[in-house]
């Protein structure tokens, strides 16, 4: 069976990016721990190869038994009875050989018994398992929720908690509700503290990824009287503890092994975590950008199985007497999905490092005081982070559901039969864009980081990189692509109207984007050959996208902006 790591030459070029040295250094104390566990790796060398063997072991999980459990899984989905969801067959067999293998807590540090691994392997990780089955992806990856405990927790609920994760217990973030979806400052479930200090919660959750967790996050209102953010905390709510039950689970398009539940909350003991006031404007916000990372992940895992299942049925699919894949407007087809799937899973790994930078630098500020330099540095990182992220996790899910309508199409009417595995990805991909913050939402996160000037400094700095010869005419056109973008943000600007910056603020990102992954595919040409023609590919489809985009603003009079205002 094939292995989804070995098999894959793009994630081993990722993984030995040159960044990753100081990446290591600093998640490894320069190594020291290994005085301590002497199974931490010794340097640098000896770290990548950790990486790389347990990824390896990730990849023959997922090609020999997630993989094949996808198509059983689907079919079955979890069910509920008594207030308890029981896990598909398929799913249950995943769960227990991750279990067995380790897989829990990779991000946790050594002492809380996690892998220490950097974000950037285990968003790796994440990639592999969705391209294996996106539904168990959203169960498997719900362990990063561990990663805001770590943060923010007290150094008790540490020990309480992230060992159980690490040793496979699940996890849960419950924010959304009936009334308060993207708007989480609507959320109403009430923390109620009594007379002996202990919380209790009571109220509704709905939509809830995994609702029948072990270990729930849960963002409540805690103080009386209040409305909006500045009224909410968050809890930790242990299952052990009884007084939550799943009133029924959705019936969705697609992920079908991933319950997605409707909570009862009934006077739940849970534990306050971090300071009240700050659930919803400090917790849930680093929640949710490690959430969009993973969804980033997860549309680069549906990305990469579309392309793989179209291409597959391209060549043995014959027509007027060759395969379709001869036919050119089947290989554009395929060569424009492959582009799409390596620029997003470039500015993936971008993303992730960054993350993997400022979030080292912050947990080593929790052990000393950080010099300047590292403090300018950490404030750096932590500043195109929140950049990338949006950006990620926007074009990463749209171009994974533009990869998964390919995928039916180039099946053509096998596509749409349940014979042919691209009908269960076209469903499967369709959420990406929606949950954890819609593409619009991403829209209107990035849209500083454009007027701000972020992603120029970004882009500045990778043109700054000398490339080879042959590529020297790709980074021509693509400081042809900034000057339009430049001059796109300039009019905007002129306008000086916050709805006008509003309505073109899609446009504006999508230009961002198409630029930042222009460069990203360049540097990773510059760096192997392999990419040269997928980093050609994307540059003209990137042209043509900035021109379509600048030419709609440098023509349009904001007085028409009307014409788009439907009530």
């Amino acid at each position: 069976m094939a292995n989804f790591y070995t098999d894959n030459p793009d994630l081993k070029h990722h993984l030995n990016h040159p960044m990753m040295q100081k990446i290591v250094a600093l998640k490894e104390r320069n190594y020291t721990d290994a005085e301590k566990f002497d199974y931490a790796p010794i340097n640098f060398e000896d770290a990548m190869d950790n990486y790389d063997k347990v990824l390896e072991i990730v990849g023959d999980i997922c090609g020999t038994t997630i993989a094949e459990n996808a198509e059983g899984v689907d079919h079955e989905g979890p069910t509920v009875a008594d207030g308890r969801v029981t896990y598909a067959s398929g799913t249950q067999q995943n769960l227990e050989v991750c279990r067995a293998a380790g897989l829990m807590g990779m991000s946790m540090p050594r002492r809380l018994g996690g892998l220490n691994f950097p974000i950037t392997p285990y968003i790796m990780a994440a990639d592999i398992v969705s391209r294996a089955d996106t539904g168990f992806e959203n169960l498997w990856g719900l362990q990063d929720c561990a990663e805001t405990l770590y943060e923010f927790g007290n150094e008790e609920q540490k020990q309480k908690y992230i060992p159980r994760v690490c040793a496979g217990e699940t996890m849960s973030m419950d924010l959304t509700e009936p009334d308060a979806g993207s708007d989480l400052q609507a959320v109403m479930l009430k923390a109620t503290k009594k007379e002996d200090g202990t919380w209790v919660l009571n109220g509704v959750k709905r939509f809830i990824t995994n609702g029948d967790s072990d270990i729930h996050l849960v963002l409540a209102r805690s103080e009386e009287g209040t409305t909006d953010g500045r009224g909410l905390s968050m809890f930790i709510y242990d299952k052990r503890n009884g007084g939550v039950n799943v009133r029924r689970i959705e019936n969705k398009m697609g992920i079908k092994g991933s319950p997605t539940c409707e909570l009862v909350y009934k006077n739940a003991p849970a534990e306050l975590c971090g300071d009240t006031r700050m659930g919803l404007i400090k917790y849930v916000m680093a929640l949710m950008n490690g959430a969009r990372l993973g969804i980033a992940a997860q549309s680069v895992g549906v990305s990469e199985l579309a392309y793989r299942e179209a291409l597959q049925y391209a060549r043995e699919r014959m027509q007027f007497g060759k395969a379709i894949i001869e036919f050119p407007a089947v290989s554009e087809m395929l060569s424009i999905m492959k582009a799409k799937l390596d620029g997003s899973r470039s500015l993936l790994y971008e993303t992730a490092r960054y993350v993997d930078l400022y979030k080292a630098y912050e947990d080593i500020a929790k052990e000393r005081s950080l010099t300047p330099d590292e403090r300018k540095e950490c404030k750096q990182y932590k500043k195109l982070a929140d950049a990338l992220t949006p950006m990620a996790k926007g074009m990463s899910s749209e171009y994974c559901n533009q990869n998964a309508y390919d995928c039916i199409q180039v099946h053509g009417g096998s596509g749409f039969m349940k014979d042919y595995a691209c009908e269960r990805i076209y469903r499967d991909a369709r959420i990406t864009s929606i949950y954890e913050g819609t593409t619009q939402l991403q829209v209107v996160a990035a849209i500083r980081h454009v007027t701000t000037g972020t992603y120029m400094t970004l882009i500045n700095g990778y043109d700054a990189v000398e490339v080879r010869e042959e590529l020297a005419g790709l980074k021509e056109n693509l400081r042809a692509m900034t000057a339009k973008y430049q001059e796109a943000v300039a009019k905007v600007a002129e306008v000086n109207d916050q709805a006008f910056t509003d309505f073109m603020a899609r446009r504006l990102v999508e230009m961002a984007s198409n630029v930042v992954m222009g460069y990203l595919l360049l540097l990773d040409a510059q760096r192997s050959e392999s990419f040269v023609r997928t980093a050609s590919v994307y540059n003209k489809m990137a042209e043509a996208e900035v021109a379509k985009h600048s030419d709609f603003i440098a023509k349009f009079n904001p007085a028409q902006q009307e014409l788009y205002t439907v009530r």
